[in-house]
């Protein structure tokens, strides 16, 4: 299991949201490519991006951005925000980006999920956010009739590199992920499974490294490497030594 920074964009600026509302948003670095040096600086082996405004727009909205922080750094990154068409993926692909995210998109279009995957083999990321265990898309704004793991299973065997599970409620919040929920998502899917949501310590980390045979792959964090309440170097030494 490896732990991914993340870096959210709003107006070209890293902002961490408290669960998911676009104006309970704090700014903690206003130069995302140096943000991205940092991390990569202490350790981090894949960065994950999400461009908020393109989230709620349903359009790329970061991309000068984006484009600066592939430039600054060496080690893959991922994703998200806004994703709704194979030009917007290949584009972001063809920019430098190891792995595009569809969200809002996979629910509402299982089919370019499946496209995407035969045309772009192992980059293409389903994210599914959740709000007490139904699925939440357009940036968070609407909450579903679908459960989480029935959308997780449709797709299985399309070539999804990965899922990645946020629980919305705990976004932000500081409060550690949901164990229960990622691992019941885990052992419902063969897809591998990123957590996201909520990891604010190097207890949260250890948790997740606990039900790692679920098919967990790695931990998303973001506000928690921002206020220090992770330091991130550490927590990759956890992750690679297998626990305390």
């Amino acid at each position: 299991m490896i732990v991914i920074p993340a870096i959210d964009l709003k107006e070209g600026k890293c902002v961490r949201l408290e669960q998911g509302l676009m104006e309970k948003d704090t700014v903690f670095c206003d130069s995302p490519a140096d943000q991205a040096r940092e991390w990569e600086r202490q350790g981090a082996e894949l960065l994950h991006i999400v461009d908020l405004d393109g989230a709620f727009a349903g359009e790329p909205k970061n991309r000068a951005s984006i484009e600066a922080i592939v430039k600054a750094i060496a080690i893959p990154t991922q994703l998200g925000g806004g994703i709704r068409d194979i030009a917007t993926i290949e584009a972001y692909l063809s920019l430098g980006i190891g792995r595009v995210i569809l969200g809002t998109a996979a629910q509402r279009n299982p089919a370019l999920v499946e496209e995407a995957c035969r045309l772009f083999p192992g980059r293409i990321v389903v994210g599914i956010d959740a709000k007490n265990g139904m699925v939440a898309v357009q940036g968070w704004a609407e909450v579903t009739g679908v459960t989480a793991v029935d959308l997780a299973k449709r797709f299985e065997g399309y070539g999804v590199a990965a899922i990645i599970y946020t629980d919305i409620a705990r976004d932000g919040m500081m409060q550690g992920p949901n164990i229960e929920a990622t691992r019941a998502l885990a052992e419902a899917i063969s897809i591998p499974v990123i957590a996201s949501g909520g990891v604010s310590s190097l207890k949260d980390i250890e948790n997740l490294m606990a039900i790692e045979a679920s098919g967990i792959a790695g931990a998303i964090t973001g506000k928690a490497v921002y206020t220090g309440a992770i330091n991130l170097a550490e927590a990759v030494v956890l992750t690679k030594r297998g626990g305390a």
